[in-house]
């Protein structure tokens, strides 16, 4: 079984003289001298290298009070989700799902071999507590593919203790500095090897920053979305708070840019794609939307007078919510396992590499843009214009829902148009998100009064008393009149503002 633990680390050149003397560092009471360590680390990527170009570092080690796999994932600079499982001949099953989404088909090759000598010191406090462990690696790296060279270097790493303050090594930073060691220009060891024995630089991806044609710039919104989709992938798989709701994002900010801006990528070609991401993003949806509802209805259930709650709704509601949520997310794992989401990861990369670009790709983004944008705008106009004229009631309802579902698609339009277009764009990007939150609490509100109906049905076939969900149904009906009558004026000021476009 694998573990997870959150690294916070930093790195620097090593100078001839070894480490400087550290017990002058503010709390450190002494500098523990734990020996020599012999560490054989074998890193294994694809031949194009797809782990090493994101950060993610898989290795296999022996030596040290660690041997095994360790696969590593960058969460900010310096700081590292390590994920460790014993050492095997082969690669453990849960640490190749956490790459499928990078690695898909390709093979996994021996890449690069690393041997150090690590000469390991505990700085440890007045009780003897750890720190950080800082040690002097002494390395020798060796490419393993063919015409791949060597490479030696020294470096110092100092890893702050579990559960330590970050804070702590900005003093042994200090030290170090005052000394004359400076920090390692490379990000890991990896990096370095990649480096210095295959010398040649990483061609960099285009961004919005580089963009000049208005091809350009949906091209660097496309290519953020597919990295995004691909970098929560493990995280979804482990079960991270939130990641599943933010890989739903960027799904529907991929599909809503194909389906925008068909003056610049040939929609014959990526409606297609939008459909496997519509059903990309209904499969995430399951877990998400049921996750949001089970918050809503708790909540609601805990801001009713402990009187006026009649009978176990508090564990039918948990039973409902923890039976759903079970099956759907296995129903999730084998998804993201999928032939076919590989094959639309697939898709995506190559649609980004060799876009189906129409004749305004080329042209200076000003006009090309802000047209998708306001042609989303007036949608969304002629959607809640339709819902505010309509009686109160199911048709109002699909109408708001429909309303809401454009403004997400006119936001995420008037993302990708930032960029070029400046402060009207990031207006818009702003009324869009404060009007799919407002018609959000209203579909809550439906959803809520639906799941309240289902939950009151089987409560009464059981014997129990139905009055506290018929309780709940009511308020979450007021939330969304009270949500109906600001609309209006609400709309009203969202109009005035989109005029600047």
């Amino acid at each position: 079984m694998a573990d997870t633990k959150r690294e916070i680390e930093r790195k620097y050149e090593s100078k001839d003289s070894g480490l400087p003397d550290l017990t002058g560092v503010a709390g450190v009471a002494d500098v523990v001298d734990k020996g020599v360590a012999h560490l054989d680390a074998t890193y294994h990527d694809t031949a194009d290298e797809r782990l090493a170009a994101s950060s993610v570092t898989l290795r296999r080690r022996t030596g040290g009070s660690d041997a095994g796999w360790h696969l590593k994932f960058p969460v900010a600079p310096g700081v590292r989700d390590e994920i460790h499982a014993p050492l095997s001949d082969t690669l453990p099953d849960d640490l190749a799902g956490l790459i499928r989404s990078r690695v898909r088909d390709s093979e996994l090759l021996p890449l690069v071999r690393l041997r150090s000598d690590r000469d390991i010191r505990h700085l440890v406090d007045a009780d003897g507590r750890l720190l950080a462990e800082v040690s002097v690696d002494a390395v020798h790296a060796e490419r393993l593919t063919a015409g791949g060279g060597e490479a030696q270097w020294t470096e110092i790493e100092v890893e702050l203790a579990d559960g330590g303050d970050p804070a702590f090594l900005d003093q042994v930073d200090k030290r170090l500095r005052k000394a004359g060691v400076r920090p390692s220009t490379s990000p890991s060891k990896l990096a370095r090897a990649l480096a210095e024995t295959a010398p040649g630089k990483r061609q960099a991806s285009a961004s919005a920053g580089d963009a000049v044609t208005a091809g350009d710039h949906v091209l660097a919104y496309l290519r953020a979305q597919r990295d995004a989709l691909v970098e929560l992938d493990p995280a979804v798989r482990r079960d991270v708070e939130d990641s599943v709701h933010r890989m739903r994002v960027a799904t529907r900010r991929l599909r809503s840019t194909l389906k925008s801006f068909g003056e610049v990528l040939d929609r014959t070609v990526t409606d297609p794609v939008a459909d496997e991401l519509k059903w990309l993003a209904g499969e995430l949806g399951l877990d998400r939307d049921r996750e949001v509802l089970t918050e809503r209805l708790t909540t609601a259930v805990d801001e009713v007078p402990a009187t006026l709650v009649r009978g176990p709704v508090r564990q039918r509601l948990s039973t409902w919510s923890g039976t759903e949520h079970g099956g759907a997310r296995g129903r999730l794992l084998g998804v993201l396992d999928s032939r076919r989401h590989l094959a639309l990861l697939d898709t995506l990369d190559a649609l980004i590499a060799h876009p189906p670009l129409r004749k305004a790709a080329g042209k200076k983004p000003g006009k090309t843009i802000a047209k998708a944008v306001r042609k989303n705008f007036r949608k969304v106009t002629g959607l809640v214009e339709q819902a505010l004229e309509l009686e109160p009631g199911t048709g109002r309802d699909v109408a708001l829902h429909e309303a809401r579902k454009k403004a997400k698609r006119t936001r995420y339009a008037a993302e990708a148009a930032a960029p070029a277009l400046g402060k009207p764009a990031t207006t818009m990007v702003k009324s869009m998100k404060a009007l799919q939150n407002l018609l959000g609490e209203h579909q809550d509100s439906v959803m809520a009064r639906q799941a309240l109906r289902e939950l009151s049905a089987v409560a009464h076939a059981a014997g129990e008393s139905a009055f506290t969900y018929g309780l709940l149904h009511e308020r979450e009906e007021q939330r969304a009149v009270r949500v109906e009558a600001e609309l209006p004026g609400f709309w009203d000021g969202i109009r005035s503002g989109a005029k600047a476009l």
